[in-house]
């Protein structure tokens, strides 16, 4: 056998005994977890879009921004600017995936122009 061949066998032999042993503490780190939101989540998850009218009333309801970004000011100076705060929301992906399959939806299944709610 060749040093480089005993060199890369190590190499594969370490990296997999490394990557179960990283599963196995990421798997008990995650049993402490406890999610709360957890159900409206996967509610929001699992909603189907299969009518025309529920998809216009997502993406009418689910803005395509964030619309918490505001400037506070007193003539004309800026005394506060508040950030978008859109990323703390904890279902903020699940809605923006929602939001992204009812456009879809529309498009492909009915031929719309969905620019209107881009």
């Amino acid at each position: 056998m060749d040093i480089t061949e005993a060199a890369l066998k190590q190499i594969i032999v370490s990296g997999w005994t490394w990557n179960e042993q990283e599963k196995v503490a990421s798997v008990g780190k995650k049993k402490g977890k406890i999610d709360l939101l957890k159900p409206l989540r996967n509610w929001i998850d699992k909603m189907e879009i299969k009518t025309a009218k529920k998809a216009h009333r997502i993406c009418k309801l689910i803005p395509a921004q964030c619309p918490f970004a505001r400037k506070i000011q007193i003539f004309g100076r800026t005394l506060i600017t508040i950030p978008p705060l859109c990323k703390i929301n904890p279902v903020y992906d699940e809605l923006m995936m929602l939001r992204f399959r009812a456009i879809s939806y529309l498009a492909e299944e009915w031929g719309e122009d969905v620019s209107k709610y881009c």
